[in-house]
């Protein structure tokens, strides 16, 4: 067999596995690894993979605002997390500042109280 018959084949069958490989792991629902390496990707997953609660006055604040949790989770999705005026050391539980960008409909501020990697969105206002 020629090296070029060998070199079809194996492009062949290593194409054919690729496409399998990522059928299964499209349909395990599995997270796939990302280059979350910089702090504002690492706590923006830590706050979709953990989940958050909303305290009274979100819930209130929210409401003033004619916003839901689809808006908080695209906020958490696409957001920037302010270190300046966040304390992520504070006693006994952090807080964290993050913010919308500017091309969303309606840009907000969420600050985040994180006790024991659970988050619970204690304010949200307008930008």
């Amino acid at each position: 067999m020629r090296v070029l018959h060998r070199t079809g084949y194996y492009l062949g069958g290593f194409s054919i596995g690729l496409i399998l490989l990522a059928f299964f792991v499209k349909g395990s629902g599995v997270e796939l690894p990302s280059c979350d390496y910089m702090p504002n990707a690492r706590v923006l997953k830590t706050i979709r993979n953990n989940g958050y609660a909303l305290s009274q006055n979100a819930e209130k604040e929210l409401q003033a605002l004619q916003l839901d949790t689809t808006d908080l989770n695209v906020l958490f999705l696409e957001g920037e997390v302010d270190f300046n005026k966040s304390d992520t050391r504070r006693e006994p539980c952090g807080f964290y500042n993050i913010y919308s960008q500017e091309s969303v409909e309606t840009p907000i501020i969420a600050t985040l109280e994180n006790c024991n990697e659970k988050f619970t969105v204690l304010s949200v206002e307008k930008k």
